[in-house]
């Protein structure tokens, strides 16, 4: 069973003024639907609800809308409605990359970049497409063509930008990891791919350090026989060249050309890039994107569900191992100038990203629920610290932000911004519920879901429920939808990954509630299901009261059945320096449990670890963690290489609750 949800709605802690409203995108796209299709809104529901059940004709006027430009006319928008297997646009072509590099402009950059510690460097729209069309050129000398496949192992730097839109240039496929990962890391998600061309970095920087990576890329070129050709990028050191042992050519000598960027027209499903789950518990999957449905799903969802413009300079935390990266760079397609960062978001301190929307003039400021929470924590006061007159939005994601959060970004940040906490995936590289330019803030609650995505909640008969827990699903597809998993020649793991529990509806994995005003909340993994009495709930509620304590850092919450039909409920806490776990505390604990959430999520015990272990891209391992526990060994639970603490897991492993 689920639990119905007892609550009132959020307090509204912000709303768009009558200004902000008329002047934003989603506003400007309602006014030209009246004009162009007329078709007139009363509000936001109403839009929403006519993108999905009128699925073809949303994304048909999104197309007129963003003026696609296709060197081939599409012959219909969808040909069925059906997952997997939706044909979206077919007969058209196009190039992703074109789109990215229509709207150059001197009036503007197109990135602004700062590597840890130096001071930004701005890469004007001229010199972007100046580099993409050189190394375009450099591409096709290499013989590298529509379909074959191009990876980087690349920081955060405008060459990765140059590098991906010149790859989708030519029609190859792009995929691309931080150097922070490992090397097994790296072969696990890049020899899939048997790519042709390697590009790589010589390092990082991160936390004041610069870490070298020449060893690592002589053993991916071991590690991948198929590559024909490396690229060196001089990052840490602009003045050298690839080391000895390591045969590759300067990619600065590549971009040098004044070649005009010439564009591939390619199908609207031709793939566009590989992404790759998290691969905390075997082989990552690659999963395969298209060139038109990014293309369109991310005008779309900047646009109508952030209000980015040609005019804003946009930052999202990221690093090229994370869909963030995939979705900042698609900012470009509006013309907008887009904000790369290399480095700690803790560096020199705690308020390093605020530090650079100050020095970078930034209008959105996208980071992480956790980089929020851990600014509350730390007792930072950015809107006092900084000067962050230009920050418009601030965003949120990666987990859910508590109601707590909510309120410290309008207290301590600024009271006049926009606060849109959102929620999707590397799946689709985009939102399924996030913004409203329309709608008022309310703490703790994303303000819906997103325009042309039918999201609900369902129970475990599949039916669809309000106010209480249920499974995300969208009902309807999605043109950012997988095209398929890389080797997947059978469709079986796709299907097993969505389809498996509510055939043709898709299953994200999160549990969600729909409240009956109208925005949604996202209450944690249903694969890491804690079911207490046989009442489901999320661990979200639990982090936000716990993590809230000045006593404590971080959290684990794990739910397990037992062996002999017992139920287990432990709760892990990583305690701030000098703080000792004692009953006091623990009972503390369990007080603002209970008060927060309810007694039911007050857990059976309270332990102190001496981390929480995430996958690269900082979600909890809670899963993998839960299997440890229940006696899975280590290896069979986890690929160490893809989290960021195998030590603790280790840790977590010494103490099973399943003991032999």
């Amino acid at each position: 069973m689920t639990a119905t949800v007892q609550r009132q709605p959020g307090e509204v802690l912000w709303e768009p003024s009558p200004e902000r409203v008329q002047q934003s995108e989603l506003a400007r796209y309602m006014r030209w639907l009246s004009a162009e299709r007329g078709l007139d809104f009363a509000d936001y529901r109403a839009l929403w609800t006519w993108s999905v059940e009128r699925l073809e004709d949303f994304w048909a006027s999104a197309w007129d809308f963003f003026d696609v430009k296709a060197s081939a006319p599409y012959e219909t928008v969808l040909r069925e409605r059906r997952m997997p297997g939706a044909d979206w646009f077919p007969g058209a072509e196009l190039n992703y990359a074109e789109h990215a590099l229509r709207y150059a402009t001197s009036a503007r950059p197109a990135i602004v970049f700062v590597s840890e510690g130096l001071a930004p460097v701005e890469v004007s729209w001229e010199e972007l497409r100046r580099q993409v069309g050189s190394l375009t050129a450099r591409l096709r000398d290499l013989g590298v063509g529509r379909g074959d496949r191009v990876v980087g192992y690349l920081p955060n730097i405008p060459q990765a930008v140059v590098a991906f839109l010149a790859c989708a240039s030519v029609g190859a496929i792009w995929s691309s990891c931080s150097p922070d990962f490992g090397t097994r890391s790296v072969v696990d998600r890049f020899a899939q791919l048997d790519p042709v061309v390697l590009i790589a970095a010589d390092g990082y920087r991160f936390n004041g350090k610069e870490h070298e990576r020449a060893e690592v890329v002589k053993e991916l070129q071991r590690s991948l026989p198929t590559v024909r050709h490396t690229l060196w990028v001089s990052h840490l050191r602009p003045e050298q060249g690839p080391p000895e042992g390591i045969p590759a050519a300067r990619f600065d000598n590549l971009v040098a050309g004044n070649d005009a960027p010439q564009f591939d027209p390619v199908p609207f499903s031709a793939p566009l890039w590989v992404l790759y789950s998290s691969g905390t518990t075997g082989i990552p999957k690659g999963i395969v994107h298209s060139h038109g449905g990014t293309l369109l799903e991310q005008m779309k969802s900047h646009a109508l569900g952030q209000d980015v413009k040609a005019s804003t300079r946009f930052f999202w935390y990221t690093s090229t191992s994370w869909t963030m990266w995939n979705i900042v760079v698609s900012s470009l397609l509006l013309g907008s100038t887009i904000t790369l960062y290399d480095g700690s978001p803790m560096y020199p301190d705690a308020g390093g990203l605020w530090r650079l929307a100050e020095q970078c003039k930034l209008d959105v400021v996208g980071v992480s629920a956790a980089y929020i929470l851990g600014s509350q924590k730390a007792g930072l006061q950015p809107g006092k610290e900084y000067d962050l007159s230009q920050v418009s939005i601030v965003g949120s994601t990666g987990s859910p932000l508590p109601a707590s959060g909510f309120r410290w970004v309008y207290e301590a940040v600024k009271d006049d911004v926009w606060l849109i906490s959102g929620s999707g995936g590397t799946d689709v590289a985009t939102g399924f519920v996030g913004g409203c330019a329309l709608a008022p803030v309310r703490a703790g609650e994303i303000q819906g879901p997103l325009l042309g995505v039918k999201a609900e909640a369902w129970n475990a008969d599949g039916q669809h429920v309000i106010d209480e827990v249920g499974e995300l699903v969208v009902t309807e597809p999605m043109p950012s939808m997988p095209l398929y998993f890389w080797n997947d020649t059978d469709g079986s793991r796709y299907h097993d990954a969505y389809f498996a529990m509510f055939p043709g509806v898709w299953r994200h994995g999160d549990w969600m509630i729909e409240h009956s005003w109208g925005t949604v909340m996202i209450s944690g993994r249903s694969d890491s299901t804690l079911n207490r009495m046989g009442v489901r709930m999320g661990s979200a509620e639990i982090y936000e009261a716990v993590e809230g304590l000045p006593q404590i850092r971080e959290a684990l919450v794990i739910g397990a059945e037992l062996p002999d039909g017992g139920y287990a409920m432990p709760l892990y806490v990583v305690l701030e320096d000098g703080v000792v776990l004692d009953d006091e505390l623990k009972k503390t604990i369990a007080d603002a449990i209970r008060s927060h959430a309810s007694p039911r999520h007050v857990p059976d015990d309270i332990v102190a670890a001496p981390a929480v272990p995430h996958t690269l891209t900082g979600k909890k391992l809670e899963v993998p963690i839960k299997r440890i526990l229940l006696g899975t060994p280590v290896e069979d639970a986890v690929n160490l290489g893809a989290v960021d603490s195998p030590d603790v897991v280790q840790w977590f492993a010494s103490r099973p609750l399943v003991r032999d």
